[in-house]
């Protein structure tokens, strides 16, 4: 499964470290593209390389589109016009994509949250509008949206998009190994 997972400065490192690692131990084709060239600076410091700048891939040849969350990064998502359109076309052609955390308010910048069932971090719901709210679940799957709140929810939200864009088996095979 193709999978596509952007990273921004400010973006949760857990998050997005979790994701990355969990989805390549079930053999998943994960691509990190970072918004910026060279190194971002995370959330809480840690320095992150992309495997490409954002501007070097097509997000058409992708299968699942990932963003972690983090209000910095969610913030640089939300500008980012490729982000933006490429959200909207994942949702359009009913591709897989989810979020986890603040980047949910990524997803309602392109307009692709309301109507939908989802979750978020606690709190960032005050910065949505009255008609896209979330519900307090760790991971939900609407059609082909998933969602879940945050760093410790990172591991299950990783395990939930195995076994919906790859199988429940693999995805059980991934959490033995993981000890969960």
């Amino acid at each position: 499964m193709k999978t596509l997972i952007a990273i921004a400065n400010g973006s949760e490192e857990m998050e997005a470290v979790i994701i990355i690692d969990t989805l390549r131990r079930a053999k998943f084709d994960v691509t990190v593209a970072s918004l910026t060239e060279g190194t971002i600076e995370a959330s809480r410091g840690v320095k992150l390389v992309g495997d490409c700048c954002w501007d070097q891939i097509n997000p058409a040849d992708f299968d699942v589109l990932l963003l972690p969350g983090g209000f910095g990064g969610t913030e640089a998502f939300m500008q980012h016009a490729g982000v933006q359109q490429a959200i909207k076309d994942f949702n359009a052609a009913g591709k897989w994509f989810g979020c986890i955390c603040a980047a949910a308010l990524a997803l309602n910048e392109a307009g692709v949250l309301a109507g939908k069932k989802f979750t978020c971090y606690p709190g960032v719901e005050e910065h949505l509008p009255a008609n896209v709210q979330p519900v307090n679940e760790i991971v939900v799957v609407d059609g082909k949206l998933i969602t879940s709140q945050g760093p410790g929810t990172a591991f299950e939200f990783a395990l939930k998009v195995i076994a919906e864009c790859g199988s429940p088996n693999l995805a059980a095979e991934v959490r033995g190994g993981l000890l969960l």
